[in-house]
């Protein structure tokens, strides 16, 4: 993956889009990822998923960390329990087939792609060899035609993992989202924010 800041790319999607995309109306993405949010406040870690089997859930948790890993701001999409969220919203009654069928495909894809190129899993591929085969469906632009399937399920996975990652608390804080408190006073904005938008009182 580039060495761009992932995370500034990533905070702009919003949980509206998303729903469309992966077929679920927004109040009900909004309720799914209220109940994870409590979770992670709780503590609570499931115990085992509920919609992946064991490979697909050893596949996800590393994958969302590729997409959002641990930094000098906050910690990773697992530690913000992001898989937690993916497997909660695809075991839900109101998940669509649709997108069930779509994220089982799309890591059956992965595993595929890294079997077909280097005769392991993506789990048991080497950090090089994954982000080779992410490399090359990361860009959609870039991808070459034949990865269009691999290209569709990484845009939605990203997507989701993005969406859980920001619903929580760890992400509200890597943003540094300050709303929700009382200011005491306005005295206006700041100098520094002025100048960057070039513009003055």
């Amino acid at each position: 993956m580039s060495d761009m800041n992932r995370r500034d790319a990533l905070k702009a999607i919003g949980i509206a889009s998303l729903a469309s995309s992966i077929g679920v109306k927004a109040d009900h993405l909004e309720r799914v990822t209220r109940a994870v949010a409590r979770l992670e406040e709780s503590g609570v870690v499931a115990a085992a998923p509920t919609f992946f089997n064991a490979h697909e859930w050893s596949t996800v948790r590393v994958l969302v960390d590729y997409i959002i890993p641990r930094d000098e701001r906050s910690g990773s999409a697992t530690e913000a329990k992001v898989p937690e969220f993916i497997d909660f919203l695809m075991s839900d009654r109101e998940a669509s087939l649709e997108s069930k069928v779509a994220m089982r495909g799309g890591l059956a894809w992965i595993d595929n792609e890294c079997q077909h190129r280097f005769g392991k899993s993506f789990v048991s591929a080497s950090d090089a060899q994954r982000r080779q085969v992410l490399d090359d469906i990361a860009w959609p632009r870039k991808a070459k035609p034949e990865l269009s399937h691999g290209v569709q399920f990484f845009s939605r996975f990203r997507d989701l993992t993005a969406s859980g990652f920001f619903s929580t608390q760890m992400g509200w804080q890597d943003v540094q989202y300050k709303g929700n408190v009382a200011l005491p006073a306005w005295n206006g904005c700041p100098p520094e924010a002025l100048r960057k938008l070039g513009v003055s009182y």
